[in-house]
């Protein structure tokens, strides 16, 4: 189109995997435009957990990695983006719990991530709002958090060789991109980082909804210092069908405390969902009994956008020469982002990944390859 500015790379998502990629292509001296609708996604309805998981061996490598980027660059984020490094506990509900943090603690020890074992009267001295009796727990001192959209704003904004453009698109086809206007723009690469949106551009693409709750408090005196995970955290996050809660309590900088989680298949209803809702709190004040005398002030839903495997599709459409894809990253977009980032930049200009990036490749995915066989 007459007048369309020269870009390296177009992406298609403001959110912070489309803000982290831009910024790492950016930083590579590649001229990036960014094009969002502006409707919102996963990055304003999450967390913002910065945390270690090892549900396998690939999402340990990535969201260790990943970490690590994120603290090279924390004395550059501004405060609103309120990073703090401020740790996970792994919480093990009784004796036998213990024996899984140990695991815990052996595997993340195999990968470079340290961890240090509580006892029941050395977490109750770190967290005394924590109910009596706990076996103990798996201290991760490596994990944080950070405030995403902030963080995804400042990601845009720390370099002139991106711009942003306000757009709905309507398809992709390797490397040119519809809007709804009937404008068509080229560049060399396009990049989808839209989440679920981009189910809407490359049906192909096997993502699946997974509807999540959270709620946040009003403002106290700092009651917590650290992020606060039960052990069977991870079997509810990676659940494939079926909805459930798990226990997470994450202190927000502010004051507040950030209440998760769930897990809920198969709706796109983005009302808050009070049969989810009730057994998440209570599963959270049978954690934190103090949590009851709290006020509420807030309760919201999002979507995170769930692959097969639990991993990130990162990588050239196999079919579409020219499109590139990171999406898929479920509830570890935030944790994720850099490390997502750096990998894709490192294939795109042909240099070899810090980590193996074969797991997350998409022609894993037989749509995705063509295959009819």
């Amino acid at each position: 189109m007459k007048g369309q500015p020269e870009v390296d790379v177009i992406v298609v998502g403001a959110g912070i995997i489309g803000a982290a990629c831009a910024h790492a292509l950016a930083g590579r001296g590649l001229r990036v435009q960014v094009l969002d609708d502006a409707r919102g996604g996963a990055t304003g309805a999450g967390m913002g957990h910065l945390v270690a998981m090892d549900d396998n061996p690939a999402e340990l490598a990535l969201s260790h990695y990943s970490i690590g980027l994120w603290r090279q660059i924390r004395e550059q984020l501004p405060p609103a983006c309120a990073y703090r490094n401020c740790g996970t506990l792994w919480l093990a509900a009784d004796g036998a719990e213990m024996d899984l943090a140990r695991v815990k603690q052996q595997t993340l020890a195999e990968h470079g991530v340290a961890g240090q074992l509580l006892d029941g009267q050395q977490l109750a001295a770190l967290e005394p709002m924590l109910r009596q009796g706990l076996g103990g727990a798996l201290k991760v001192p490596g994990d944080g958090i950070l405030y995403a959209p902030a963080t995804a704003h400042w990601l845009l904004s720390d370099n002139p060789l991106i711009s942003r453009q306000a757009a709905t698109v309507q398809g992709v086809a390797g490397d040119q991109v519809a809007l709804d206007d009937g404008q068509v723009l080229h560049a060399p690469r396009v990049l989808l980082a839209n989440g679920l949106g981009a189910q809407a551009l490359v049906p192909a693409l096997p993502l699946r909804p997974k509807k999540g709750h959270l709620l946040i408090t009003d403002r106290y005196p700092q009651p917590l210092s650290h992020q606060l995970v039960e052990l069977g955290y991870a079997a509810s996050a990676h659940a494939s069908d079926g909805t459930s809660v798990a226990f997470n309590v994450q202190p927000r900088p502010t004051g507040q405390l950030l209440i998760g989680s769930s897990r809920q298949f198969d709706t796109l209803d983005p009302e808050v969902d009070p049969t989810v809702l009730a057994p998440m709190l209570r599963r959270a004040v049978a954690y934190l009994p103090p949590l009851a005398q709290l006020n509420g002030i807030r309760a919201w839903t999002g979507f995170r956008a769930a692959t097969p495997d639990g991993l990130p599709i990162l990588g050239q459409h196999p079919q579409q020469p020219g499109l590139w894809l990171a999406v898929g990253h479920e509830g570890l977009g935030v944790t994720t982002a850099p490390g997502s980032a750096r990998l894709l930049v490192d294939l795109i200009l042909g240099e070899r990944p810090a980590i193996d990036p074969r797991p997350y490749l998409p022609e894993r995915f037989t749509d995705l390859r063509g295959d009819t066989r």
